[in-house]
């Protein structure tokens, strides 16, 4: 389950903040993707800095009742390749 997994950013892809959350661009396979939500911006931009989803939704204050509309949202993210599964030894807290 993706919530209990180690995930991070594409490093084909850039953010770009906007008023309603962030455009997220991936430079290899030019998708181009809205982030609706700033609070899906800022769990998509901590990824890397916590041991697991689970843990980064925590961390920015998502209510335990939405985490499973953030792991949908996230694995749809995953199928566009904008974020990616971190190895543990890429330096997973």
């Amino acid at each position: 389950m993706i919530l209990d997994e180690p995930w991070r950013l594409s490093p084909s892809v850039a953010l770009r903040p906007e008023p309603f959350g962030a455009l997220a661009y991936h430079f290899g396979n030019r998708k181009l993707t809205f982030l609706k939500r700033p609070e899906l911006v800022r769990v998509v931009e901590q990824l890397a800095e916590h041991p697991d989803v689970r843990s980064t939704l925590v961390a920015v204050g998502v209510p335990e009742g939405q985490h499973p509309a953030y792991a949908a949202a996230l694995e749809g993210l995953a199928d566009a390749d904008m974020i990616r599964p971190r190895e543990l030894e890429e330096g997973a807290a």
